[in-house]
């Protein structure tokens, strides 16, 4: 009798172990910069996040090989020109920084399938060499890309909405850099020290979403059926890539790349996050198109509607006319 007690404790031991074990296996953390849990190797842990043949993978390169599509318009964004009630949540979750936005504001129209709310954006950028959006345009990579995320309204829930092909609208912008300042986008750079190490939040005052996005091109933009650019990777992302850059400066940017830890404060050592892109991945036989006034990439290769470059020439003009006293 002591023996088969004994052997039913150790029996029991074992399966808390291998449970322990099992539960573990399900919280392995992602990185970008370390050969075991980079973008590359998040397959191992994520099963979902191994691309194969003629998966949907996110993000992609952006080029010419794509067909206009004149139904795509503008979208609505309703709730981005307001000042919300409330506080919103800035936090330091070891892979962004993430903007939690709460209730008030959806997407719709342009082609989508429905109202999505909007819930989060984040960032992703590069170290001092700039390069840090996860699209690219011509094989060309941008110092930072936003994400605003949205879900379908129809979802209780992110694990629902996950499960929908169509779960997802995500609106992403390039960000160029500049020497003037984006005040608006100051609302969050200035509360960056605040959340420098992974884990710690900050309470931001809301203030109209729009002053972050190109307001005067918003009917430029790509379109293509994606996943999530983190585990798990679910493609459940109908993407709308937005041809013209916004702009913050270089004192901002650096902010997010010397500023911006990816691990606790409390920790041995400590690590920049930074270079935080998932890599490209092929379309396969996947259609990417071009809204109805998009320029099929020219303005974005060119620049020549940046919002930085008519900030730039407008305050060349002031400047020559005071010279000049024009």
């Amino acid at each position: 009798m002591p023996c088969s007690f004994i052997g039913a404790e150790m029996i029991l031991a074992i399966i808390t172990f291998l449970m322990m074990f099992i539960t573990g296996s399900h919280t392995v953390d992602f990185c970008y910069d370390e050969s075991h849990c980079d973008p590359y190797a998040w397959g191992d842990a994520f099963p979902s996040c191994h691309p194969i043949l003629e998966e949907h993978h996110s993000p992609i390169n952006l080029d010419h090989h794509m067909t206009r599509n004149e139904s795509l318009e503008a979208l609505h964004l309703d709730g981005f020109h307001a000042v919300h009630t409330g506080h919103w949540k800035l936090k330091n979750n070891g892979h962004s920084v993430v903007l939690e936005v709460g209730n008030g504001m959806s997407v719709s129209g342009g082609g989508l399938p429905g109202t999505y709310h909007t819930v989060q954006l984040h960032f992703h950028w590069g170290s001092l060499n700039t390069n840090g959006s996860e699209h690219t345009v011509d094989r060309h990579r941008y110092p930072m890309e936003m994400h605003i995320v949205n879900m379908k309204s129809s979802h209780p829930n992110l694990t629902s909405a996950l499960d929908d092909p169509t779960g997802l609208a995500v609106l992403a912008f390039f960000i160029d850099l500049y020497y003037i300042e984006n005040v608006h986008f100051g609302r969050i750079s200035r509360l960056l020290p605040s959340i420098a190490y992974k884990g710690q939040t900050a309470t931001v005052k809301p203030f109209p979403l729009i002053g972050l996005l190109p307001e005067s091109h918003l009917s430029q933009y790509y379109r293509y059926h994606g996943s999530l650019t983190t585990p798990p990777c679910s493609q459940a992302v109908i993407w709308t890539m937005y041809e013209v850059p916004t702009y913050i400066s270089w004192s901002q940017f650096e902010q997010f790349v010397t500023g911006i830890f990816s691990t606790e404060e409390d920790e041995e050592f400590v690590a920049h996050l930074h270079d935080n892109f998932r890599h490209i991945h092929p379309t396969f036989s996947r259609s990417v198109y071009a809204s109805k006034d998009a320029k099929l990439l020219t303005a974005t290769a060119n620049h020549l509607y940046s919002p930085a470059l008519s900030i730039f020439l407008l305050q060349l003009t002031l400047t020559v006319g005071i010279i000049y006293g024009l």
